[in-house]
């Protein structure tokens, strides 16, 4: 029998894929019967500072799995970290896990996703982690720990899949992952999910502290998206006094936007007690009841102390990796004002579903959670996006693939 032409392609391919090696490009993807390329291409991080774009064939859909066709991925500043210093040793890999997608392909065995609702072709999807055997790791309940030593896609070792990234325009979610389906979410809504789950977890943290209430006053120390993110959800929450601390004017003015009453501009203030008047003014005279430190800077982490009355509680979410250590005083600082500190790392499996609901009340009251995404981007420019990312001259920065 003939062998026709694509498929002697497609077995060169393969050969030279379990060489290690990566397969050039072509100019124009083969398709299969159901309209699936027969290859796929991923962002594959192969140094610091260097994607290169590579081809791979399409690995099978196991009875468990699912293949998604990506639409969009956020950059997340662990993306940067890894881009320009690699904390974990992952490289090679294919980064990317704020990312969403259609399914195009499932097993047999899938029928719902991870909340219980059907999953179907066509349907829109975001994964949030890979089961490991942890019993504390659980969708519904709320005091089980938060997923940070799970395995998430965009930080996975390479494979001889390797469609385990986000940075992609497929990507496999295999048996065993956590997956749901957010059909009634807009792409920016849906790029947006893991960023907003990250806080989402944050104050349901500082809600634990018995403080955070509506009438709270709530300084929000750093307006990147962390932060914006956090006074947005505040906002949905119906607390009405919130003052954004940052250096950047710009993103003061935003942080109004999304639901701050005053601002702070900490360029325009020398030192900690000017500051420190400058926030207890916004309050009126009053310092904060409770604050968020979002910025991962230590000498950040030291100030805002200053900021919290007696009694006051602190959630400090900034440090999602080594930023270095903070210099305060015990004393002063923490026991003498009886301030209530928690932390705040990733997310539980519950607060993924709770931010589903938070980005449909953002938009019903009009928040403008979709101008957080300031830069888009063509996986085929992913260096480009990282670079934009570190430059700290936009907000969100996406990958989304036309």
């Amino acid at each position: 029998m003939a062998v026709r032409e694509q498929d002697v392609e497609l077995i060169v391919r393969q050969i030279l894929d379990q060489m290690g090696q990566a397969v050039p490009a072509p100019s124009v993807a083969k398709t299969s019967g159901t309209g699936i390329p027969s290859t796929a291409h991923v962002a594959m991080l192969t140094e610091l500072g260097k994607f290169e774009i590579r081809e791979y064939p399409m690995p099978e859909v196991g009875d468990n799995d699912i293949l998604v066709k990506v639409e969009g991925c956020g950059v997340c500043g662990t993306d940067a970290h890894e881009f320009k210093n690699d904390p974990f040793g992952m490289i090679p890999f294919v980064p990317g896990h704020e990312g969403t997608g259609e399914i195009v392909k499932m097993g047999k065995n899938v029928k719902k996703d991870s909340a219980g609702k059907d999953l179907n072709v066509g349907d829109k999807v975001v994964t949030c982690m890979i089961f490991k055997d942890n019993p504390d790791i659980t969708m519904f309940d709320l005091n089980k720990q938060n997923v940070g030593g799970a395995d998430v896609y965009g930080l996975l070792p390479d494979d001889d899949i390797h469609l385990n990234g986000w940075f992609a325009d497929y990507i496999l979610v295999r048996g065993g992952s956590t997956i749901f389906n957010v059909s009634d979410l807009d792409l920016d809504s849906r790029i947006l999910i893991e960023p907003c789950a990250v806080l989402i977890h944050a104050v349901e943290r500082a809600k634990t502290t018995n403080i955070l209430k509506f009438n709270s006053r709530v300084a929000v120390q750093g307006c990147g998206p962390t932060g914006l993110i956090c006074i947005a959800i505040l906002r949905t929450m119906g607390i009405e006094n919130i003052t954004a601390v940052d250096g950047n004017q710009q993103r003061l003015e935003f942080a109004k936007r999304l639901g701050a009453t005053r601002t702070v501009n900490f360029m325009e203030h020398q030192g900690i007690e000017a500051l420190t008047k400058a926030v207890e003014d916004s309050f009126d005279g009053h310092l904060a009841d409770f604050a968020f430190q979002c910025t991962g800077n230590p000498k950040a982490h030291a100030n805002i102390y200053k900021f919290i009355r007696n009694g006051g509680g602190l959630c400090e979410l900034g440090f999602f990796i080594n930023g270095g250590d903070a210099q305060i005083n015990p004393h002063f600082d923490l026991c003498a004002k009886e301030i209530t500190l928690v932390g705040s790392w990733v997310y539980t499996l519950r607060d993924y579903a709770t931010t589903f609901d938070f980005l449909k009340r953002a938009k019903g009251i009009g928040l403008p959670m979709a101008e957080l995404i300031t830069h888009r981007y063509p996986l085929e420019q992913i260096n480009e996006a990282l670079k934009k990312n570190l430059e700290m001259t936009g907000l969100k920065i996406a990958m989304v693939n036309e």
